[in-house]
């Protein structure tokens, strides 16, 4: 891939595997700033399509220079997940980043039963998003309310979920390969999920493995993007 300053400002698409714990703009922050000390500029539009929370890892698209003109048309495309989900427990925002607070049975909870259940989730449904969300609600974002232990009334929404089907499962390991449009949590679909089970369910990782035709097969490590981006500046003038 062509990463002079030349094509960088004319617009490029690079196909990220976003680092767990790193938060979208960390990723969009890291390529800007390794842009802009590699050749010497002060300003470079870099955007990403789609963010990702923290806990998960995989495909993050960011355009740079003309490119993020297109950020809107890429986000829009379909997405592509594999969620690991631990049942017979729920925790309060649906995944790993808060203590599990309730635990329940999965000895009734069979291969048939899975099947069929996540059957009822095809289609367009209504979702409640996590209470653990950047979401805005009267001025603040959900996860304030959540943080504070504010009650706040979430409305539902309607996703759509393309396809969703078992990739493993083994006592309370699910692994599960969904493909969705835009604006799917799938914290929010592992919630329910347990709960259509008779049962809970909450994610312990999620990978986005697609975003519209950009897939987890064609992305950069960070480390050798940022090694990529360094290595096509100008080199250093020897004194």
């Amino acid at each position: 891939m062509d990463l002079s300053l030349k094509s960088i400002q004319e617009g490029t698409v690079l196909v990220v595997d976003k680092p767990l714990e790193w938060s979208s703009f960390d990723v969009v922050n890291k390529i800007r700033n390794t842009i802009r000390n590699t050749h010497r500029i002060k300003k470079i539009k870099v955007g990403h399509a789609g963010t990702l929370d923290p806990m998960a890892t995989g495909v993050l698209v960011v355009c740079t220079g003309k490119k993020t003109k297109e950020i809107h048309f890429i986000q829009d495309g379909r997405k592509e997940y594999l969620a690991t989900l631990k049942l017979g427990a729920t925790t309060p925002s649906y995944d790993t980043e808060t203590e599990e607070d309730q635990t329940f049975p999965i000895e009734h909870i069979t291969r048939e039963k899975i099947e069929k259940t996540l059957h009822g989730f095809k289609g367009e449904i209504d979702q409640y998003p996590p209470i653990f969300s950047a979401i805005r609600k009267d001025g603040k974002r959900l996860y304030e309310f959540a943080r504070k232990g504010e009650e706040v009334e979430i409305e539902p929404r309607k996703v759509t979920i393309d396809t969703i089907s078992v990739e493993e499962w083994e006592g309370e390991r699910l692994v599960l390969r969904v493909q969705c449009g835009k604006g799917t949590y799938i914290r929010s679909l592992a919630h329910d999920i347990g709960k259509a089970l008779g049962s809970g369910a909450y994610l312990t990782a999620l990978q986005r493995t697609a975003v519209g035709d950009y897939s987890i097969d064609e992305a950069w490590q960070m480390q050798d993007l940022v090694d990529a981006i360094r290595s096509s500046g100008e080199p250093p003038i020897e004194l």
